[in-house]
């Protein structure tokens, strides 16, 4: 018994569980405005969250049959919002649409919902220190770095890795790199994009001082994916089109 215990307190301080509930508008498929507000400040507070359950809710108006479908749809719709701010889906997420079968509220407002659950790895090791540790040769994913589809423009919300990797290499000089682009969802690339997405990065540390002699650039096309070709969603195409870094020398 004491052996379990301690294995759930480990467990406990590895991974704090949460959950958020977001409200509907009658017959709406997105959150309302209320709602909208409170999970683009949670994404904003919790970047490094793993949602494993997403269950979806309606009010009693109308058939049980139409309600599912609407919960399905409110789920796909929250389910969109987190992969499009690069929230961690679980690969053995829970999708439960109860429509109206649930133990309902006599407010109907409280009834037309979604609630996700996540956990947190407290322990989740950042990216200079995975630098520090990293050996030479080591590939090291740039988490967090993602492009707009088709493009070597990054989105906006790439730019604090691209600067803790500035940091980096102005903190060691001694630290070579090669940049590696890659792309998803198609077996042939076109225009190049991976090798334009690799240099996106170089040309950001050249412009900020860092030697053209510590780093190289390479694109990869799709060749390299993490999630076989073609991916199951957009989670997975976001996780292949990516940034990594090769060490040369340390």
């Amino acid at each position: 018994m004491k052996i379990i215990l301690c294995f759930l307190l480990f467990c406990t301080s590895l991974f704090a569980q949460e959950k958020v509930e977001l409200f509907f508008d009658f017959n709406h498929n997105e959150p309302n405005s209320q709602s909208k507000s409170i999970i683009k400040q949670w994404m904003k507070e919790n970047p490094t969250a793993e949602v494993y359950q997403i269950e979806g809710y309606c009010d009693t108006v109308d058939t049980q049959s139409y309600n599912l479908k609407l919960a399905e749809r409110r789920i796909k719709a929250v389910e969109s919002i987190l992969n499009q701010n690069k929230i961690k889906i679980s690969d053995s997420i829970r999708i439960i649409p109860f429509g109206e079968v649930f133990d309902f509220s006599s407010n109907q407002a409280e009834n037309r919902k979604v609630v996700f659950f996540y956990h947190i790895n407290l322990n989740e090791v950042s990216f200079s220190d995975k630098m520090k540790k990293a050996t030479v040769g080591e590939l090291l994913n740039l988490k967090g770095m993602n492009f707009y589809n088709m493009s070597e423009v990054m989105l906006p919300e790439s730019l604090p890795i691209l600067e803790e990797l500035l940091q980096i290499m102005r903190a060691n000089p001694q630290l070579k790199i090669e940049i590696q682009g890659h792309i998803c969802c198609n077996p042939l690339e076109v225009q190049d994009i991976s090798t334009k997405r690799a240099k996106t990065v170089y040309d950001f540390l050249v412009a900020n001082g860092i030697d053209t002699e510590r780093m190289k650039y390479k694109g990869f096309a799709s060749s390299r994916p993490i999630y076989p070709l073609p991916e199951k969603n957009e989670a997975e195409r976001i996780a292949n089109r990516r940034v990594e870094l090769r060490i040369l020398e340390k």
